[in-house]
């Protein structure tokens, strides 16, 4: 049986939905390199984490925080990832304005050079002509994405080389935060 896979997005459609702004330590500082959560590798503990809100509003059980797109899951989802996925992630605790509720900055530690570039809409690759020389040969567009499942090994949930954004996760672990009813979550199969 072939598995399925999706892009774990947030629903920005969500009614009255918080917005968070930039993970910052707990002196108020915002963390230096808030793209290293992008990198789908294993990260040093950042440390004690804080969340401010940019407008307050529901509460989701999936986000993304700021400009580096951090995702934030709350205590069910991180569940739904550490028994599912423990070798895939890395979670570190963040406090977020006003809630009491524990969450967690989510790091996914596995990379998958895995893009199905014919299968995709779009994908284009940074050419030596773009002049960025050390973004040669990394995607610089990619629309429709489609990924090649054979290229996936034992991954349950994990970014793509060189196209970082995207969260990619197996249907396994997209039912189970279905059936946890996982508020912000939206998942377009790829």
């Amino acid at each position: 049986m072939v598995r399925r896979y999706f892009d774990l997005k947030i629903d920005v459609y969500v009614k009255g939905r918080w917005y968070l702004s930039e993970p910052t330590d707990l002196s108020g500082r915002q963390i230096e390199d808030i793209w290293q959560f992008l990198d789908g590798r294993k990260i040093a503990d950042p440390g004690p984490l804080s969340i401010p809100l940019s407008r307050p509003g529901k509460a989701l059980d999936i986000d993304f925080a700021g400009a580096g797109q951090a995702p934030i899951v709350n205590a069910l989802v991180a569940r739904v990832f550490r028994d599912l996925a423990p070798n895939d992630v890395q979670l570190f605790p963040v406090k977020i304005e006003g809630q009491a509720e524990p969450f967690f900055l989510l790091n996914v530690t596995r990379t998958v050079r895995a893009i199905d570039d014919a299968a995709c809409e779009e994908a284009r690759r940074w050419a030596p002509e773009d002049d960025e020389p050390e973004k040669v040969g990394q995607y610089h567009v990619v629309s429709g994405l489609r990924i090649d499942k054979a290229k996936v090994e034992s991954e349950r949930v994990f970014r793509l080389w060189g196209w970082p954004l995207p969260i990619v996760v197996d249907e396994e672990i997209k039912e189970a935060l279905e059936r946890v009813g996982a508020s912000g979550a939206r998942f377009d199969e790829v």
